[in-house]
């Protein structure tokens, strides 16, 4: 089975190794036909501590690291 990637902006860098990141997503209401934002925080896995706050980044599934985090960042894009 793939491991799912999600793509989100750093939130916090404060914890060794671990950033927060925002992923939000974008759907249409069923009633409303308006289209909502619902955004989730993931805890990821960065090794060498190289995400700040504001970079955009790619988040992929892996196996549990600690309690709360399962997710590493694979790769950090240009903030935009």
């Amino acid at each position: 089975m793939p491991k799912r990637v999600l793509q989100g902006t750093v939130v916090s860098d404060k914890n060794d190794k671990t950033v927060v990141v925002r992923v939000e997503r974008r759907f249409a209401h069923p009633l409303l036909k308006k289209t909502v934002r619902r955004s989730k925080r993931y805890k990821a896995h960065d090794e060498n501590n190289m995400c700040k706050v504001g970079d955009v980044v790619l988040i992929q599934e892996t196996r549990p690291i600690s309690k709360d985090k399962c997710w590493v960042v694979v790769n950090e894009n240009q903030a935009q």
